[in-house]
């Protein structure tokens, strides 16, 4: 027996949780097959929540994944380009024709999908998309050159949240486009999912105690994101969230935080997201998202 678990057409954190539903009970017994047949668009949270479920299954020893291709030929190229069927070769059984994009495709639009598992591959991550990152910035969004530092620090973080809290690989991916439908604006989107430990149990030894009865997914968001605590007992440890907070505050920036059941988000005026979600369909590690607009005045 198989479990469809359907890709949206329109994949985004918004969509996502409708996503999540698909699986049921987690981890599913049956076979899962990812139907991104309907697919016109997905954004980096949505590519490495796809590598992310994959991942999941497999470290819970299920059977390997069914994926079917998108029908529309170019939501394909993209994809290849982005890198996600280069790794989603070794996590699915992909059935469709896949595209073939050049390899030395280099494009300052985004950073292709990449696997981060030990600090070595953060400062990797960060070496090779800053020199990009500062013509992105100031450029494409019209931030002050000063806005690069900071935004290889918030790169940074978010990658070493997997590291240092996860127990397990993850994904990230940066991409720069058009925020349409919110903003009418240029955004970069950085995009860091694993299928670990989430923040909850990662969080549990130290803080459960004192949040009481409330302890759960939101509330682990919450002693992270918002009190800037951590797992760790040494001074400055748990800051990284805090750091990316600030640099988003000046940025008019969102940061948003799935973890479990659970989503928190800092919302700029732009957005209407809700800043907490609680009660969504379970999906294994944690899933971070963070964008930059485009300053009123920049690109469009």
């Amino acid at each position: 027996m198989t479990r469809i678990a359907e890709i949206p057409a329109y994949f985004d954190d918004k969509s996502f949780d409708h996503f999540a539903q698909g699986f049921g009970e987690w981890p599913p017994e049956e076979r899962v097959l990812f139907d991104a047949r309907a697919a016109t668009w997905a954004s980096p949270y949505g590519l490495v929540g796809m590598l992310t479920a994959a991942q999941a299954l497999r470290e819970a020893h299920r059977e390997k994944p069914l994926f079917t291709v998108p029908a529309n030929a170019e939501v394909g190229r993209y994809w290849a380009r982005t890198g996600f069927f280069k790794h989603a070769a070794d996590l699915f059984e992909i059935h469709g024709k896949v595209p073939r994009v050049p390899t030395n495709e280099d494009s300052d639009q985004l950073l292709d999908i990449t696997p981060v598992g030990a600090s070595e591959d953060v400062h990797q991550v960060v070496g090779r998309i800053q020199e990009r990152a500062a013509r992105m910035l100031s450029h494409e969004l019209g931030l002050e050159a000063k806005a690069t530092m900071g935004f290889a620090m918030a790169l940074s973080e978010a990658c070493q949240n997997i590291v240092e809290h996860a127990g397990t690989s993850g994904w990230v991916a940066v991409h720069l486009y058009n925020f349409r439908k919110r903003l009418g604006r240029r955004v970069i989107v950085i995009a860091v999912s694993d299928a670990g430990l989430g923040f909850r149990r990662s969080l549990e030894a130290t803080q459960a105690k004192r949040f009481g009865d409330r302890w759960g997914d939101a509330a682990a968001l919450e002693a992270a994101l918002i009190q800037g605590v951590s797992r760790f007992r040494d001074p400055g440890r748990g800051q990284g969230l805090a750091g990316i907070k600030r640099y988003l505050s000046r940025w008019d920036g969102k940061i948003s935080i799935r973890s479990g059941t659970a989503r928190l988000s800092i919302v700029p005026q732009w957005d209407d997201d809700v800043p907490l979600a609680e009660h969504l369909p379970y999906f294994p590690g944690s899933q971070l998202q963070v964008v930059i607009p485009a300053q009123e005045g920049g690109a469009r």
